[in-house]
């Protein structure tokens, strides 16, 4: 069940901020099920009308997929699935970096919308901010795989503004992936299907966010995240999961990584050839990722529509004061006809202190 936020006060309270100045307050209701998908303006794949290139639209409302991201559509941009435009907190006040949601009590969704981008003329918008989850990972198809948190209508003047929206009642594990959509009938969103890159992409109304922290104790117990790959094509695909290390490398700290890719997605990757790099068995289902600045898992087979989730253990013996951090990214078919895409991934921040007690 979602929550959708109104001026009519039930529950809990509803802050929007344009700038730093405090804007309206709202306050929470119920409501069912997620929206319906917005009919496309024009064929799937192909921009709408007021999103093409050289034409001014009346309204142009955009999130950031990443810092260099001016609203373009589309747009070749990379990492794609780590919009600084969502942050979780735990409280209605903006903190500094985005956390991890805390299980079972209110957290909230940050989203930023910035007006105009590149098709439009800067007038006031009105629209309706919805936010999605689902399993950390790639492959997640749009809309089955995504469950709505909450949504809100919203005003957009010039400039940029945030919207603050009360997530409550968070689910364990407490790790997701999110997805923010802006809904406008003066700012049309380009055709949807199943595959959310390529709608992330093709889409300055959507932005995407997969950032996840690991804070480690020297020694201690190892931290488990969930991770799934999927397929959104209706046929079987083959699929790699790359590992990168995009800050200092996780043997600072001693670190190990484990992948438990669990009895099915075990037995794909052995009748795949064990194909692989920069890794090795380890155990029953498991594999060590050895090397992974460098790693691969490869020739992993997924079945049509088909989304499977394994789990990473993260472990250090050592305390840092790096900054570390490592990417997982699934590679495999999607929408758009590309064999090698970027399916989505999870970038893990990683933080190694001395162990409790």
């Amino acid at each position: 069940m979602s929550t959708r936020l109104t001026r009519r006060a039930r529950r809990s309270v509803f802050v929007m901020l344009t700038g730093a100045a405090l804007a309206t307050l709202l306050s929470v209701t119920s409501a069912g099920a997620v929206p319906a998908l917005r009919p496309a303006a024009d064929r799937p794949g192909t921009l709408a009308a007021a999103d093409r290139p050289g034409t001014l639209a009346t309204a142009d409302v955009y999130l950031k997929d990443t810092p260099a991201d001016v609203g373009l559509q589309p747009h070749a941009l990379n990492p794609l699935w780590e919009s600084a435009d969502i942050k979780v907190c735990p409280t209605a006040v903006e903190c500094a970096t985005s956390q991890n949601p805390i299980v079972g009590v209110t957290n909230y969704i940050f989203v930023k919308l910035r007006n105009p981008g590149p098709y439009g003329s800067g007038q006031t918008e009105e629209g309706t901010i919805h936010v999605y989850r689902t399993t950390p990972g790639g492959g997640g198809a749009w809309p089955g795989d995504w469950t709505e948190i909450v949504w809100t209508a919203v005003s957009v003047p010039a400039g940029v503004t945030t919207v603050v929206l009360p997530w409550d009642d968070v689910p364990g594990p407490g790790h997701f992936c999110l997805v923010a959509r802006w809904v406008s009938d003066n700012d049309p969103m380009v055709a949807e299907g199943p595959d959310i890159g390529v709608n992330t992409r093709n889409n300055n109304n959507v932005t995407w966010r997969n950032v996840n922290s690991v804070a480690l104790g020297a020694g201690g117990t190892a931290q488990v995240r969930p991770f799934a790959i999927g397929n959104t094509l209706p046929r079987a695909t083959r699929n790699s999961l790359v590992f990168s290390e995009v800050g200092a490398p996780l043997r600072v700290a001693g670190g190990r990584l484990v992948a438990d890719l669990g009895p099915t997605l075990f037995e794909r990757w052995v009748k795949g050839g064990r194909a692989g790099k920069g890794i090795r068995e380890v155990g029953r289902n498991q594999v060590e990722i050895v090397e992974p600045g460098q790693a691969s898992l490869d020739n992993l087979t997924l079945e049509p529509k088909e989304r499977i989730a394994f789990s990473l253990s993260f472990s250090a013996t050592t305390v840092t004061k790096e900054k570390i951090a490592l990417r997982v990214t699934q590679i495999g078919p999607d929408t758009s006809g590309a064999e090698r895409a970027d399916l989505g991934g999870v970038r893990y921040d990683i933080t190694v202190g001395q162990r409790a007690g």
